[in-house]
């Protein structure tokens, strides 16, 4: 990256870190963010030349038109908190009980500010299109990014880039994974009906708890002993409910979980495994179930040229030292996996981590913290995309 360029990063890095830091103190949930996208809205309205379009309340996209012709590239950025009270204590921290932005969106957000104020600066230089896709709702299905895909945002993109805040790995170091990198998700509710009954009278009840422990033991065999070991999957049950008392058997019991698999042949048959698992079970026990489930995120596959770019790009912002191929993919979801349906993507995982300073906190923790430190970095690598792909690679 050429020293002029590297003096505009340098000059809005505070910028960076004031608006990372006013989204961390003003946090909204999913699909209820349209605070933010105003306070983003109103920020990119300052830098210039960007045609702003709102598909959604919640959301805004960008559109930088370069001083030449040439294809559009997308650089993505997630806008919404979690429902977790923070335990930090800075003057920050969330002002909203009991939401946090304890995933990083909030940094997410402030570097592809950072990077479409510096591209404004550069347009002279691009030929072509940048996007710049402010999204909501990437933490609860069925998702923004898909939402905005339905209504458009990647018409005309010929490549989208992502970036997300890691803690496991330490700041200035960033990692992707080629080919699959995030599971599908898909979770479910089952209800198990059985007879309720006195407690001291066992043999008058269909007792649906112990219909609910045998059938949780049971499902831990689906993936261990019915799932060919070469295509990994993890199905948890993480919710057990059944309304009884000290003396009463109730009629039916609540379960709840999460399915993630990496290929759409276990995605389809782990569901019907379970089936006929339930069946067996339910019928045994004198008792039946219902089965539902709710449809999450696909899985996230990066494109093999997008990851020769970002390859590339690592290596010249951030030097050879850095860059991570990381072998496995992950197990966690993403909706950025919604673009990448349409489009070629990568989507890369930027170190945040210093437990000099704390950040040491794992995603989604109340204690979450973020080295600011890696705010610049995700400033350089988007505008190293565009350098490489808009501005006849000059880097």
């Amino acid at each position: 990256m050429n020293a002029a360029v590297a003096s505009l990063i340098e000059d809005v890095t505070p910028q960076v870190v004031a608006w990372r830091r006013h989204i961390h103190a003003n946090p909204h949930l999913s699909f209820y963010e349209q605070e933010t996208a105003d306070y983003v809205a109103a920020e990119l309205a300052k830098m210039g030349p960007l045609a702003l379009t709102r598909l959604t309340p919640n959301s805004v996209l960008a559109e930088l038109t370069g001083a030449r012709s040439g294809p559009c590239i997308a650089l993505r950025a997630d806008m919404d908190a979690l429902p977790i009270h923070e335990l930090n204590d800075e003057p920050f921290t969330s002002r909203h009980p009991g939401v946090m932005h304890a995933c990083g969106h909030d940094a997410h957000t402030a570097m592809l500010l950072g990077a479409a104020k510096v591209l404004c600066q550069l347009r002279s230089q691009i030929a072509g299109r940048v996007r710049f896709v402010f999204q909501h709702a990437e933490e609860v299905p069925p998702g923004g990014a898909q939402e905005l895909v339905e209504l458009g945002a990647m018409r005309d993109v010929q490549t989208i880039f992502g970036l997300h805040v890691m803690p496991g790995f330490p700041t200035g170091t960033v990692g992707f994974t080629e080919g699959v990198f995030s599971a599908a998700s898909d979770n479910f509710d089952l209800i198990l009906q059985g007879t309720g009954a006195h407690a001291a009278m066992p043999d008058k009840s269909c007792d649906p708890i112990v219909m609910g422990a045998g059938v949780v033991h049971a499902l831990q065999q689906v993936v261990s002993r019915r799932l060919n070991p070469n295509d990994r999957a993890v199905l948890t049950v993480a919710s057990f409910l059944a309304d009884g008392g000290y003396n009463v058997i109730p009629d039916s019991a609540h379960l709840r979980g999460t399915l993630r698999t990496l290929s759409r042949e276990a995605r389809e048959e782990i569901p019907k495994m379970m089936e006929q698992m339930l069946e067996g079970l339910t019928r045994a026990s004198g008792g039946s179930y219902q089965l539902n489930w709710t449809r999450g995120y696909v899985t996230g596959v990066n494109h093999r040229d997008a990851c020769q770019i970002a390859a590339e790009n690592v290596r010249a912002q951030l030097g050879e030292q850095a860059l991570k191929i990381l072998p496995h993919p992950m197990f966690g979801c993403e909706d950025f996996s919604a673009y990448q349906q349409v489009v070629p993507g990568c989507f890369l995982f930027v170190g945040s981590g210093n437990e000099a300073i704390g950040a040491c906190w794992n995603l989604h923790n109340p204690h979450f913290r973020l080295d600011e430190a890696v705010l610049p970095l995700g400033v350089k690598l988007h505008i190293g995309f565009i350098q490489r792909l808009l501005m006849d690679g000059r880097t």
